[in-house]
């Protein structure tokens, strides 16, 4: 199956995307992932506890608002650049250019925070980090309801799903295998720039033609990230139970690596990481590509995402209730295949309930608040959590009934199935 061919980027897809496209993009998407998650798994967290002493914070602290702070500018880049990549006329398209640019700023950033010798460049890096490479991923993410038919959107979910969960794998284990914190950023660096090449050299984008373009009005530019939950109930309802399930899981992941070397006592917290990453891939990778396109085919999406939050929130029971390294394994394994159909599934479901073609990459901009919404809120619940309210065995117990509600709400639902 080839590419699909360059139709009006305003006009619903219906052309089915072939294997090398669907490829290219996954690489795409993974490499960005590797930009984010080789520092959030390991880096940041080492960074973090080299320079707590001088702050007055403890080194959760410090992670925590360095990761608070860098999400904040990911809450208004994402739907900024969605929203600016929908205008963009030129001829490379209307996503290619900003993906470039992104890319390009992001392994620069990721250098700058390499080199970091005081508090404030780590500030400063994380943010760029976060404005950068999400000026590249609303153009990536925009690319699929552009260009893929709305029954094959759960089977490119699910291949951008185990692109991601790879990337957040190859992300962790550059940082662990480079020997050291900037070596470890510059891999990260490398390899966002090299998976982002393939799809940018090979696949054209459609460009959209200057009189398709709405004027320009500042007033009317700020409006349009507004979307009414009560006009459009069903984006509302999608993105509450996106971020409810993604707030959980970031709840999961922040402490991850003190988790196991302050609570298990384990002796290599970063292979531990690093293990339990690749556990935590590797079911996922099981199910997420098979549960898209089970989803296409049955044309169903709320039981996926219904069953699989259920799953999630079993599983971060058990990192409260189990606190043994035998129970993070079965923890990572379970997460693992829930976050799987639940990668895959709900990406399909959102393009599903997006208002308008025009304003495709703002609306998922604005939809993708709910994956970095949970990056804000999660250290402002996580560091009370573990050093006033009980610990490690609260925040997971909190984790898990976060998830559940996100859960259930997905059956408020109604446009789609």
């Amino acid at each position: 199956m080839t590419a699909p061919a360059l139709q009006d980027p305003l006009r619903e897809p219906t052309e089915r995307v072939g294997r090398a496209w669907t490829s290219a993009l996954s690489l795409a998407n993974g490499a960005i992932w590797v930009g984010w998650y080789g520092p959030l798994q390991i880096l940041l967290a080492k960074q973090s506890e080299h320079f707590a002493p001088g702050t007055g914070m403890s080194k959760e602290s410090l992670l925590a608002w360095v990761t608070g702070v860098g999400a904040v500018v990911s809450l208004a880049a994402n739907p900024l650049f969605g929203a600016l990549s929908d205008r963009t006329v030129s001829r490379f398209g209307r996503r290619t250019p900003w993906i470039v640019a992104g890319t390009a700023g992001g392994a620069l950033s990721l250098l700058l925070l390499g080199g970091a010798d005081a508090v404030w460049v780590l500030f400063l890096g994380w943010c760029l980090v976060q404005l950068t490479l999400n000026a590249a991923f609303a153009a990536v993410t925009a690319a699929v309801p552009d260009r893929v038919p709305r029954l094959q959107r759960g089977a490119v979910g699910g291949w951008l799903g185990a692109a991601q969960i790879l990337g957040v794998v190859g992300g962790t284990g550059l940082a662990t295998a480079a020997g050291g914190v900037g070596a470890g950023y510059a891999a990260c660096a490398v390899f966002t720039l090299v998976g982002v090449a393939p799809y940018v050299l090979r696949h054209r984008d459609p460009r959209l033609a200057r009189d398709a373009r709405p004027p320009w009005s500042w007033r009317g530019f700020a409006r349009g990230f507004w979307l009414s939950p009560r006009r459009y109930p069903d984006l509302g309802w999608a993105w509450l139970t996106r971020f409810l399930i993604n707030l959980g899981n970031s709840l999961v992941l922040l402490y991850l690596f003190y988790y196991l070397r302050d609570q298990l006592r384990y002796e290599d917290p970063d292979s531990g990481v690093l293990i339990l990453t690749a556990v935590n891939g590797v079911t996922l990778l099981a199910t997420v590509v098979v549960s898209g396109a089970w989803s296409d085919r049955v044309g169903r999406r709320k039981p996926f995402v219904l069953w699989s939050g259920v799953l999630m929130a079993v599983a971060t029971a058990v990192l409260s209730g189990w606190q043994t390294w035998p129970g993070a394994i079965v923890a990572a394994a379970v997460l693992g295949v829930g976050f799987g159909v639940f990668t895959s599934v709900d990406f399909a479901l959102m393009t599903d309930v997006l208002p308008t073609a025009l304003d495709r990459g703002k609306d998922l901009g604005v939809i993708n608040i709910a994956n970095a919404l949970p990056q804000v809120a999660a250290p402002a619940l996580a560091a009370p959590l573990v050093n006033q309210l009980g610990g490690y065995r609260v925040l997971y117990l909190v984790a898990a009934g976060v998830g559940l509600a996100g859960a259930i709400l997905v059956r408020r639902i109604r446009g789609v199935a």
